[in-house]
């Protein structure tokens, strides 16, 4: 897709980054650090949204006529996040705690330019069958999912083996849900 800025893609997830290229656009990965952090009392099912803002602010200075976009993913569990697994140790607590369970995961996504941001939220149900603890442990050393909320990834083994089901989008849980960016960046697409 052709668009009337350059577009950049502000994450290091390699599964945001192949969602965006298999839908069709051309972009540039940057990737500034910025502390995941959020006020204590913001509600569980806003915090990608305000990280994902969080992001975006912080390319404004350096690229103000680029086309920024940024995301965040959280898991949501009787109204708890489970963020990012620390360990093995903790990544297993989380797994055991989704087992035979319903949670929420919801995308936060801003596109930014010009300093004018445009934010969004996607929320999927992710429906888990019971997991056996052998089925965890081999999770948990095959796929080492320390970089994912909740401790799990829809793409790989244990979501192909144990996820029933789910509501709503499959790449809002891989975590970007590319068809509600794809009607954000239409009003960029360049005329044929």
């Amino acid at each position: 897709m052709n668009l009337t800025h350059p577009l950049i893609l502000a994450s290091n997830s390699p599964r945001r980054q192949q969602l965006l290229s298999d839908a069709g656009f051309t972009f540039e990965v940057r990737t500034t650090p910025v502390k995941e952090d959020y006020p204590s009392d913001l509600p569980v099912g806003s915090v990608a949204v305000y990280l994902s803002e969080k992001k975006n602010r912080a390319y404004h200075q350096t690229f103000p006529d680029h086309l920024i976009l940024t995301a965040d993913t959280t898991v949501i569990l009787d109204d708890r996040l489970l963020e990012k697994a620390a360990d093995a140790s903790e990544a297993r607590a989380m797994l055991r705690r989704l087992s035979g369970r319903a949670h929420e995961v919801v995308t936060g996504v801003t596109l930014g330019i010009n300093g004018s941001v445009t934010s969004f939220a996607s929320s999927t149900m992710v429906h888990f069958r019971e997991l056996a603890a052998a089925e965890i442990d081999h999770y948990i050393d095959t796929c080492r999912p320390f970089d994912k909320a909740g401790a799990y990834g829809i793409q790989e083994w244990i979501g192909q083996v144990g996820i029933k089901s789910i509501e709503g989008s499959y790449f809002n849980v891989v975590g970007l849900p590319v068809d509600k960016v794809y009607d954000a960046l239409r009003p960029y697409f360049r005329p044929a």
